[in-house]
This record gives structure tokens, sequence and C-alpha cells, in this order.
């Protein structure tokens, strides 16, 4: 368990233009009163009254704090993901220096150790908002205990299904960007899609996302082919696939690595000048400009603009590069710092605050929570152009009420 409460330096101007300035803080008096004793009949004092004497308190979770909101992080800061865990909670660091704010005091809980006992400690210890967990499962498992106790949750997963009772997901949507993507490639022109997608929940989310944008945008799914982890199985799917009616565009609802062994046997088996399409998972590989096969395909996710001067700043303070996923924690911050203008210090978190339909800004650009929780996102297009990424469609600067 880790504290984070400390004023910062001045913050970069790039920084400041997201936050809302001038939170207000507005403390109560306290008084102690102390009891007037028994009085009696006479001028005689009466006898002294021996009275039980408490044991001292002794405090085992984080420091009393009358001047700070407590909110708890929860990510893996041991086991498989603990890298992603402690980058996250190196960007909450940062966005507490960089808003210069010395009014939030972050407690990061490791959910490797369990996600429903990190909740219960970090509720016991009086916070009153929960950013995390990273993952689905761990949602899952934070939801009720953190439901039971009034306190929301704004998790990092993607899984949208977690959404509701008091959780809002802030990761990116696949089937947003999935939307996004198709939109585009419908106004290039394109009709007639296809689709290979994983065997599981991703995939079938990204197959319905699939064809509901391309019947939104007036366009046919001509093939929709799934397969598994096993060998030869995505050979299989794209052979299958190359059999139907021809088609102008492939997603390839997977990560770019898959993409990139996908597309040469796409090439050769009926779809030879087929645009390829991605989803935001590609935007989370370093490695996805420099790949041959996927030079020309497109893409649609967060916009990278600001990131890549926080990415800087980071190195900068940590000594390596952050991972992409970081961004939510550090963005998580700017939204509470937002919102702390309506929060006294000691009160439950406004939760109908997150609902504001104008939105919020962070290095991830703008997004606003649906009445389902789920955040929505203004995404850009990125085209794999000369072992770099090129923005295309620009993401929109805001929403309209």
């Amino acid at each position: 368990m880790t504290d984070i409460a400390a004023k910062p330096p001045v913050a970069p101007r790039w920084a400041r233009r997201l936050v809302v300035a001038g939170l207000g803080l507005m403390l109560a008096a306290c008084q102690t009163v102390v009891p007037r004793g028994p009085g009696g009949p006479t001028n005689t004092p009466p006898p002294p009254v021996a009275r039980p004497v408490a044991p001292p308190r002794i405090d085992t979770g984080i420091p009393q704090d009358v001047a700070r909101q407590r909110v708890a992080l929860l990510v893996p800061i041991t086991g498989a993901n603990a890298g992603v865990g402690q980058s996250i909670a190196n960007a909450t660091q940062l966005a507490i220096l960089d808003t210069r704010n010395d009014q939030i005091r972050v407690t990061t809980y490791d959910t490797n150790l369990g996600a429903a006992a990190a909740a219960q400690r970090a509720i016991a210890d009086g916070n009153r908002l929960i950013l995390g967990p990273l993952l689905a499962d761990d949602a899952r498992a934070v939801a009720p205990v953190a439901r039971r106790a009034g306190v929301p949750v704004i998790t990092f997963s993607n899984d949208t299904g977690v959404a509701g009772g008091g959780t809002f997901v802030l990761g990116y949507a696949p089937a947003q960007s999935i939307a996004r993507v198709v939109q585009y490639a419908a106004s290039k022109g394109i009709r007639d899609f296809a689709g290979l997608v994983p065997n599981g929940l991703y995939g079938d989310r990204a197959s319905t996302a699939l064809l509901r944008a391309v019947e939104d945008n007036g366009g046919q799914v001509v093939s929709l082919q799934t397969y598994d982890r096993q060998p030869g199985s995505i050979t299989g799917a794209i052979t299958r696939m190359g059999r139907a009616s021809p088609y102008q565009a492939v997603l390839i609802a997977d990560s770019a690595a898959t993409g990139a062994t996908a597309v040469p046997i796409i090439r050769r088996s009926g779809g030879p000048t087929a645009q390829v399409l991605g989803t935001d998972l590609w935007n989370t590989e370093s490695s996805v400009a420099a790949s041959p096969a996927l030079q020309g395909a497109w893409f649609a996710s967060v916009s990278d603009g600001l990131y890549r001067q926080y990415a800087t700043k980071y190195r900068n303070r940590f000594g390596k590069a952050p991972y992409r996923l970081s961004s939510l924690g550090y963005d998580a911050v700017l939204l509470t710092v937002r919102i702390m203008r309506d929060w006294r210090i000691g009160t439950p978190f406004p939760t109908e605050r997150l609902n504001d339909r104008g939105g919020f800004a962070g290095l991830d650009g703008a997004f606003r929570f649906g009445p389902d929780g789920i955040a929505e996102r203004a995404l850009e297009v990125q085209e794999i152009r000369g072992g770099t990424t090129v923005t295309v469609s620009p993401a929109p600067t805001g929403f309209a009420r």
C-alpha cells in the first residue's frame, strides 16, 4: 500500500490546460465540550468517581487526514501484470504533481493479492473513490464490495460488461474503435467488409460491433470468420474467408502481432488489395508501425498528441517508457481534480458529476460517461505509413450536449 500526497512543482502548460482551476476548500471548525461533573446537595464536594479509561487507539490504515480527499488506486503491483500496474501508479503521481493539487491522497492497493480484499482494505481506510482495477475479473470482484459501501469505482478495464451499479468503465471500448474505423472506411467508398475475429468474449463483441457498424454505414459483411489459438486455425479462417464474395476491407480484431501474421495469408487467399482495418489494441503496441505487412492499415484509437509529451516527461522522471495504458491513471486523476470543486472533504464522492454530458478532457482526448457507465471517447483514425503512424481523420475536440 503506497500513499501519494505531495506538493508539486509548477505544472507544464499542457497539463494545466486540462484541469479546471480554483478548487475551494471548506473546513468546519471543531470544538471539544468537556462534560461537567455531577453536583451534590451540600457544599461538600462529592468523592471522586472512578471512570474507565479507554485504551489508546492504534490506527493501522492510512494516516488520518482531514485536509485531503482519500482516493484508492487498485492495480497489480506484484505478479504478471506488475509492470503496467506500477506504470499506472506512476502516472497518478505525475498527475498530482502536474495539477499542483495537494488536496488528494492517492493510496495504492495491490490487486494481485486479491482484488476484493484490496477493495475492503481501501474502504476501511476511508477512501471515498476507487480508481481501477485493471482487469475485468478484478472489477467484477470489487464491484459488490464497493457498492455495499456506496463507493463508486472507475475501472481501467475495457470490458463493458462490468459497467453499471456504481462501476464506470474508463478503458477503451473495442466497439467504439471498430465503429469509428468502419465509418472512416465507408467514407472512402468501401461497402463490402470481411471480419477475422478470435473465439471468445472479445471476438463475440467485436463481431457484433462490426455487423452493427457496417449496417449503420450502408455496407454489408460478406464473410465473418473465427479462429482459436491452435496452429493453423487462423490460416483456415482466412482460407474460408477467401471463398466468400470479394471484399474491399477486412477487420482483424486482434493484436497487431496477429495482424502482421494474418495479412500475408490474406494477400494470397482472396484479398490481394483489401484494406486492412485494426482495433484500438494496435495503439498499445509500440512495434505496430515497424511491421511491413501492416503498412497502409487503418485503425481507430485515442489521440497520441498529448500522450507523446506525457511519455517524455514520464521517462525523464522514472527512467523508462510508460505503458500506453498508464494514461488511464493520469486521466482518472484529472477527472477527480475536475470534480473536486463539488466534492467537500470528508463527504461521499458526487457520482452524479460523472454524468456531465459536456464531457472531460485528458491525455487521451475528450471523453464522457454514458448512462450505461461506459466512457464514450472521441477517437481518431491512424494509418500505418513509412514506419510510423499518421493521423488521417482527427478526433473531435469535444461533444455536443
